[in-house]
């Protein structure tokens, strides 16, 4: 049986702050990590919170970020097909999975931390030694998880993500809901990061990957990749 990968993704589309502002995934932290397991021959699936659509971050479709890898997914309508057509966490078995991987963009802050969908497939897949990996803001997404025995999963652990001065440089800081950075920290996490914003940084911790940034996604896959 090869080995499987189950990408997460958000179904918000908006700012609740601002309904006219848009948002979505950030289509790059999902095509470098696809692009980098279909190298290897994993077997890939989507899943979304509430299963269905998942809308783009329009932001991520401009320079640098669109890059080939996000240009060859966007221009591909069978590739964009599965973000209209994700699986809802009750259609995944996790004992079928090795890894989980969440993507980020600003709409999975308003929709990943509290889909407990999401979170019982997240401890299941870890419980049987798979592999747990967030790139930028899909850290939101381990917030609330909790291990089998009840505890947070990332306290005590190191880990990385979207920080507090990215947002500030992104000039989004006003619009998203919490501070996400100051959430981990509060449950127990060890958060780093790198001075410079908006540089790849990986951390391993164990089988917890987490990327802080997009430009840190393929670096991400490929400590899964290393780990599998």
């Amino acid at each position: 049986m090869s080995t499987r990968i189950l990408h997460v993704v958000t179904n918000v589309d908006r700012y609740e702050s601002k309904p006219e502002r848009a948002t979505g995934l950030w289509l790059s932290e999902l095509t470098h990590a696809w692009d980098r397991f279909e190298q290897q021959g994993y077997e890939q699936r989507i899943v979304s919170p509430k299963g269905g659509y998942c809308p783009i971050e329009p932001q991520s479709l401009k320079a640098p970020f669109y890059d080939e890898s996000a240009k060859a997914w966007y221009t591909n309508p069978e590739r964009m097909a599965l973000l209209g057509t994700t699986a809802s966490p009750e259609e995944i078995n996790p004992q079928d999975y090795d890894a989980i991987y969440f993507t980020g963009g600003h709409g999975v802050m308003f929709d990943f931390p509290e889909s407990t969908g999401l979170q019982e497939l997240t401890r299941a897949i870890a419980a049987r030694g798979g592999v747990v990996a967030a790139v930028c803001h899909g850290y939101c997404g381990l917030l609330n998880t909790t291990t089998e025995d009840g505890s947070l999963l990332i306290e005590g652990r190191d880990i990385t993500g979207f920080s507090w001065a990215e947002e500030k440089a992104a000039m989004v800081h006003s619009l998203v809901p919490y501070n996400v950075e100051e959430e981990a920290r509060r449950r127990g996490a060890h958060y780093s990061k790198n001075t410079l914003p908006f540089t790849s940084n990986v951390v391993v911790d164990d089988r917890l990957v987490t990327g802080q940034n997009p430009t840190s996604a393929k670096a991400t896959a490929d400590a899964v990749v290393e780990l599998l």
